[in-house]
């Protein structure tokens, strides 16, 4: 998870954690609030029954067995009585919202003038004055009085609830997140040109419209997809005909050597725009996937441009090999070939004519990074985007025509055919390197 930009699911979690944990917050100081008024009375009435019940007991009591009395409550009640002078040290009771509400409600009882403190001569405690015929004392309770007794269940009840809660929160947000997942899955796979299994149109209505929407539009496309090649195939059938009865006319025609080389370059130019046209329409191939060589299908790529015996070029070839990858063998070379031949076209030194390439693949991560750079004019830095459109070409390009503006398209969309990408930079001092990504197997 990035820390800094947290996914869907995460932000959802950690909004309802933190609801949770809010409204637990806001229970615990509710219950305390609405708790210390009963809890106060409690203790005050117990507080007033001691007081009470120790005035009857020493005031009805016989004298000489008051002494004996006052020893059985400090040993097995915890409550001693001891008279109450004027130089009595007496600290205060804590100064708590239920301590404070219980004083008051013990004096309400005993009378207004009872004194009511904390610690008396050092003895930490509750103690409670009252009059037995005009003599004052001091009732001695044991502070414990005061404290709450919550025991140790609680802790595990509050374990119990704690795994509860994240679980009910893990459940609610998987649900709440679960068609954005479907949908975000779906539209990585269609911008991959992948064909995107269909949506589920259930759920709520507004998930179930944009399901019912996206699917619509998946299909609207495969149609448009599918037309596009339909039209594009009827029209290379159309073209290319006459193309192959116009060259064997050019070839048995008698014409001069230059002419006949012109026209034939030519009808060939044109032959390769429409195939370039088909490429660039055909659908994804339906057979599976294999595991590839990727060194090998450069060789391949390599060998049947030519240009490793060309005169005018110099070919830097580093391959590592080994790296293998799982794709379909026509279109990956398809996508090298179109590398070399716009490097062969575009890549060549004004001056000389001539052409230094370098090939290098390497294993980066776990992908397989196919690199073509050359040494020729380069691109504008903002005319690289550009480049990767279909029917766009360099300016060097349009003075002579020699394709349609699709290779480097092609390539674009083989590598996310086969779930990678491409992208053009420049090649410093001069020159364009082309990086083609693609997953390793």
């Amino acid at each position: 998870m990035n820390l800094r930009s947290p996914n869907l699911f995460w932000r959802t979690f950690l909004l309802i954690l933190l609801l949770i944990v809010a409204c637990l917050l806001a229970w615990l100081q509710s219950f305390r609030v609405f708790e210390r008024e009963p809890r106060a009375q409690r203790i005050a009435q117990q507080i007033v029954s001691i007081v009470n019940i120790t005035r009857a007991a020493l005031v009805y009591s016989d004298a000489a067995e008051r002494r004996q009395l006052l020893a059985e409550l400090a040993e097995n009640v915890g409550i001693r009585v001891v008279p109450l002078e004027p130089g009595d040290d007496v600290r205060p009771l804590p100064d708590l919202p239920v301590v404070q509400l219980v004083s008051e409600k013990v004096r309400a009882q005993l009378g207004g003038a009872t004194r009511i403190g904390g610690e008396v001569n050092g003895v930490p405690g509750v103690w409670v004055s009252f009059d037995i015929e005009g003599d004052a004392y001091w009732v001695f309770i044991e502070r414990d009085l005061l404290t709450r007794d919550v025991g140790t269940q609680w802790i595990g009840w509050a374990i119990v609830a704690t795994l509860l809660s994240l679980l009910a929160t893990v459940a609610i947000t998987r649900v709440v997140n679960r068609p954005l997942q479907r949908l975000s899955r779906a539209a990585r796979q269609l911008g991959a040109g992948r064909q995107p299994v269909p949506l589920p149109e259930t759920g709520p209505s507004e998930i179930r419209t944009v399901n019912q929407s996206f699917n619509r539009m998946v299909s609207d496309l495969a149609k448009l997809e599918q037309d596009r090649a339909v039209l594009l195939a009827g029209i290379s059938h159309d073209l290319r005909t006459p193309l192959t009865r116009l060259r064997l006319e050019v070839e048995i025609n008698d014409l001069p050597g230059e002419t006949r080389r012109a026209m034939i370059g030519d009808l060939e130019q044109m032959d390769a725009i429409v195939g370039q046209f088909l490429d660039y329409a055909r659908a994804k191939p339906q057979q599976a996937a294999e595991p590839l060589d990727l060194s090998a299908l450069i060789d391949d790529a390599l060998a049947h441009s030519r240009l490793m015996h060309a005169e005018a070029a110099t070919i830097e070839r580093d391959l590592q090999h080994g790296i293998r990858v799982s794709g379909h063998r026509t279109e990956l070379l398809r996508a090298i070939d179109n590398l070399l031949t716009n490097a062969d076209r575009y890549g060549r030194a004004p001056e000389s004519g001539r052409l230094e390439l370098a090939v290098t693949l390497r294993r980066d991560g776990a992908d397989a990074v196919l690199t073509v750079a050359d040494r020729g004019p380069g691109v504008a830095a903002e005319r690289i985007e550009q480049l990767m459109r279909p029917f766009e070409r360099g300016d060097s390009a349009r003075s002579e025509v020699k394709g349609a503006g699709l290779g480097l398209a092609i390539v674009d969309r083989i590598a996310r055919m086969h779930g990678g990408s491409f992208r053009l930079a420049a090649n410093p001092p001069h020159g364009l390197r082309a990086q083609l990504r693609l997953p390793a197997a």
